[in-house]
């Protein structure tokens, strides 16, 4: 039995094509993924990520703990700024992807892959005692607690702004604030996403979700906001390049294998954190295999788990994500390649079906506003 959000009814009432996604019933399409994938692009529109996990992390340790645990270099954060960052998984790869806010030094929200929760709730628990870290006390777990409306789009900020008296339009990206919105006292407002499109994330109390919703859709009826599902979000985040864990990065793949070296750091305050050394070793002999995006030149499509080969057949890595990306209007993929073919505007060729698809490396992201 899949658990529902606090929204579930209302994309069944909408019309919403429903299934279950990481234990949760949720919508995939309403009007259909190119529709809903304009109106990100050029409006504004909604998303129910309720089923996201947040686990908070307090306490005098709370820095040092996530300094240990993530990759990213969390002393550089400061109150009201967000960090995207990954959990090393002792083994080389990643347990989870995941964004840190920084409420203040010792405390501090993870916002976490619904899929992951347990797991990466588990690994946690398994680190905090070094740290003097107490499930249940200085880590969280408040995901059954927490519900979250990402509002995305180029008009998405003009509509939260009709409903919020503190000012949101000069927010950097990155960063999020406490507002009161829609007289739900203490939201927290983050100016983050997965659509390449700007807009916002916001998180309140499930008990407040009727009235967030119906808020978010009234000050966005003058700009067409529409609800979207969870297929044009997969095709946004792929026009721009973002991993989604599960596909692109998982538990045997290196955040350096990745492309993630920008949120792997190796400097003095970051200190010692897990797979250091095993990265460090890895950045110094080179990677073997690397994750690249590219386009098909031939016609077709390509889909998790093809073969990529060389122009002679031989199999050097595989796709990861693919799709036909609904504002560039071409065939889009990302994919591990043996790191010699891993140059922008390499030629390799993509298995469909017994044939041999020529498709070149490019430079990420596919969509550039």
């Amino acid at each position: 039995m899949e658990k529902k959000t606090v929204f579930t009814d209302k994309h069944i009432a909408l019309g919403a094509k429903m299934a279950p996604f990481a234990g949760y019933l949720m919508p995939i399409e309403y009007t259909g993924i190119n529709d809903e994938h304009a109106t990100v692009r050029c409006g504004v529109g909604v998303f129910d990520v309720s089923h996201m996990g947040e686990i908070w992390v307090k306490g005098p340790s709370a820095t040092a703990f996530l300094q240990y645990v993530t990759s990213n270099d969390v002393s550089v954060l400061y109150p009201g700024k967000a960090q995207y960052t990954c959990l090393p998984n002792g083994r080389g790869g990643i347990v989870d992807d995941l964004i840190v806010y920084c409420i203040d030094k010792e405390t501090y929200l993870l916002a976490v892959n619904a899929a992951n929760i347990d797991k990466d709730w588990n690994h946690l628990c398994s680190i905090g005692p070094k740290f003097g870290m107490t499930p249940g006390k200085e880590l969280y777990n408040a995901s059954d607690e927490i519900c979250q409306l990402a509002v995305q789009g180029p008009k998405a900020m003009e509509t939260i702004q009709k409903i919020t008296k503190q000012d949101i339009m000069s927010m950097e990206y990155y960063t999020f604030k406490k507002v009161d919105i829609a007289g739900i006292h203490d939201a927290i407002l983050s100016t983050t996403g997965y659509t390449g499109s700007g807009g916002c994330e916001i998180y309140v109390a499930n008990e407040d979700g009727d009235k967030l919703w119906k808020a978010v859709f009234e000050a966005g009826a003058e700009f067409g906001i529409k609800p979207i599902g969870l297929g044009a979000r997969d095709t946004l985040r792929l026009e721009m390049g973002f991993c989604l864990y599960g596909n692109d990065i998982d538990d045997t793949t290196s955040p350096l294998e990745a492309g993630l070296g920008w949120i792997t750091k190796f400097n003095d305050a970051k200190g010692d954190f897990i797979d250091r050394a095993y990265m460090e070793k890895l950045k110094a002999e080179g990677i073997k295999r690397r994750l690249v995006g590219f386009e098909l030149v031939d016609k077709g499509i390509a889909r998790h788990g093809y073969d990529i080969c060389d122009a002679s057949g031989a199999v050097i890595g595989h796709v990861t994500s693919g799709t036909m990306g609904p504002a560039v209007k071409k065939a889009i993929g990302l994919g591990y390649v043996d790191a010699a073919h891993k140059a922008v505007d390499s030629e390799i060729y993509i298995s469909v079906r017994g044939r041999l698809l020529k498709a070149k490396v490019v430079k990420l992201p596919f969509y550039k506003a």
